[in-house]
């Protein structure tokens, strides 16, 4: 769903917002995904924003879509830390 993001909060969470200052709503409910919604919590708590930004996850391939694929994009990437099922990987980047 695409909706108005309020003025006076577009400030706040730029990243979600698209030029015509409109967003794509994702709701999460704790029956559909309670992990993912926990997670939202906790950001809420630390942040005071209730929002994650969902982006896709990939660089020059194809989008990740098994836990191997995250893997392998993991790697070969400067990204420092991977969150997958119930395991935390870090790299240690030079």
């Amino acid at each position: 769903m695409v909706y108005d993001v309020r003025p006076e909060k577009r400030g706040e969470i730029p990243a979600v917002t698209h030029v015509d200052g409109t967003g794509r709503l994702q709701t999460v409910t704790r029956e559909l995904n309670q992990r993912f919604y926990d997670l939202i919590q906790c950001f809420y708590q630390l942040s005071g924003v209730p929002i994650v930004l969902n982006t896709s996850f990939n660089e020059n391939e194809p989008v990740v879509c098994t836990p191997r694929d995250a893997i392998d994009c993991f790697l070969n990437t400067r990204i420092d830390v991977l969150f997958i099922g119930n395991f935390v990987v870090r790299q240690r980047l030079g």
